[in-house]
């Protein structure tokens, strides 16, 4: 069930936050995103090494968008809090997407090439429908390029965060258990 709800609150918190970007309204949908993303640090067992997690995932993604939006692949909207980095609604989509390693992506452990080929299918359309609802658009370089560019960031990102995570299949599956028998 655990993996269940962080399956929702990754959508309902995407959702607001693209939806933000797009009507240039982001503090609500950051802030409760936000919140969930710390709710969801404080009922984990080893929350100091989930927040290494999100950190590194955090770094990575304000690295990648940044420089996809700097070599002119991407551009956003709401460009808060600089217009040379990519904007706090998109860091905030980094660490939502962190909180999802060991829970409704945990599947995933163990299987690399897999998750190469769903972070480079599901990166660049996840940034096809957030463009589309008008949170972005695609850069003076074109939406083909950009496309390709997003899926090389997503199909390194998926692995990478598994890796740092470091859990085996099994303590993500006992971490998961605990997770949900607290919730009992």
């Amino acid at each position: 069930m655990a993996k269940f709800w962080n399956f929702v609150f990754f959508q309902a918190g995407w959702f607001a936050c693209v939806l933000g970007a797009a009507n240039k309204q982001v503090f609500w949908a950051v802030s409760v995103t936000l919140a969930y993303i710390a709710f969801h640090i404080w009922q984990l067992n080893e929350p100091k090494k989930s927040c290494h997690l999100l950190v590194r995932a955090l770094l990575y993604g304000i690295l990648a968008d940044t420089m996809l939006m700097n070599l002119g692949y991407l551009n956003f909207q709401d460009s808060w809090p600089s217009s040379y980095l990519s904007p706090i609604w998109m860091w905030t989509l980094w660490l939502l997407v962190a909180t999802t390693i060991n829970g409704s992506l945990s599947w995933l452990r163990g299987k690399t090439l897999l998750g190469v080929a769903l972070g480079a299918i599901c990166g660049p359309l996840s940034y096809e429908a957030g463009i589309r609802m008008g949170a972005g658009s695609w850069g003076s370089k074109g939406q083909t390029i950009g496309f390709v560019m997003v899926g090389v960031v997503w199909a390194a990102v998926i692995p990478l965060l598994f890796y740092w995570d470091g859990r085996s299949s099994s303590q993500s599956h006992n971490h998961i258990k605990k997770i949900q028998l607290s919730h009992v």
